[in-house]
């Protein structure tokens, strides 16, 4: 009896997440098994509650009426066993264990993997696992401990700590600039190559704000280059192009190398708020605090 529990139990976990996540491969990604064994587990609860979960093509599943009902009482169930699983971790107090981390691709890349050996240097028994995308993910049911957010947050369950505050700025290679020339005030800028970011979600080209006192004036630049990633934007302006606008975050470790120049820096604005967000459930996790303490010193660090 004790096999067969434990083995609908993983069932049960390969059900929800399925559900929830709409695919066997996006379960398989999220608990870091093959897509095969995900459906394996899955077939095999339906052979023992006896009933289909899932309506199935060779394109793409969907929840049948049963598995409708189930789906929410698998994730309560689930929920009370990570549950268990954090009230147990809390009580030990050393950070250990595997911590799921979400963020934004821009930020990902440039802030926070860089400065993950320096946090498993500092706890080497915490495993970090590390996922990008612009996507916004459901904590819950994606298992995720801590994510990195960008703007107003929408879902009150959540606890939250800001970080830092998004702050854009110009920037160019020092090789343009010697060449060229640094513009001192927005309107020089009709003067020089400029660089600008298109929105993928939407297609529209990223407006740039300066700051004057309490003013803020927005220009969009004639652009000769135009791209739609914020890597290839920092890409472009350190093979020399020109000046474009970007996050003082990602840009950092390139002005801290000296390969990237502020420019215009007297009109930096502050845009955004970067914020981390964990569920309630994790509010005792030694790993969760400790990666919350350090990433707010990492972006401190980075933004300074």
């Amino acid at each position: 009896m004790e096999h067969i529990g434990l083995e609908r139990l993983t069932g049960l976990i390969a059900f929800a997440r399925t559900a929830s996540l709409g695919s066997y491969s996006a379960a398989a990604r999220s608990l870091s098994v093959s897509p095969s064994a995900v459906s394996k587990s899955v077939r095999r609860l339906e052979e023992q509650l006896g009933v289909a979960l899932f309506t199935r093509t060779t394109r793409s599943i969907a929840l049948t009426t049963e598995g409708q009902e189930l789906h929410q009482r698998a994730l309560r169930l689930i929920a009370a066993a990570e549950d268990i699983e954090q009230t147990a971790s809390s009580l030990r107090s050393e950070p250990v264990g595997r911590l799921r981390i979400a963020a934004p691709l821009p930020l990902g890349i440039h802030v926070i993997a860089p400065a993950l050996p320096r946090f498993r240097a500092r706890y080497p028994d915490v495993v970090t696992d590390l996922r990008l995308s612009d996507r916004i993910v459901d904590l819950v049911e994606d298992g995720i401990d801590i994510a990195v957010r960008i703007g107003a947050l929408a879902d009150s369950r959540l606890l939250s700590r800001k970080l830092a505050m998004q702050s854009l700025c110009c920037f160019a290679a020092p090789a343009y600039l010697a060449a060229r020339g640094h513009p001192q005030r927005p309107a020089d800028l009709e003067h020089h190559d400029t660089v600008a970011l298109r929105y993928q979600s939407s297609g529209l080209l990223m407006p740039w704000p300066f700051q004057t006192g309490e003013r803020i004036t927005v220009i969009q630049p004639d652009a000769a280059i135009t791209v739609d990633a914020s890597d290839a934007l920092i890409q472009t302006l350190l093979a020399g192009a020109g000046i474009g606008m970007t996050s003082t975050l990602l840009a950092a470790p390139h002005v801290a190398r000296g390969t990237l120049v502020p420019v215009l820096d007297a009109f930096t604005v502050e845009r955004s708020p970067i914020t981390a967000i964990w569920p309630e459930s994790r509010r005792s996790t030694p790993s969760v605090r400790a990666f919350l303490d350090f990433l707010q010193a990492e972006f401190q660090g980075s933004d300074g």
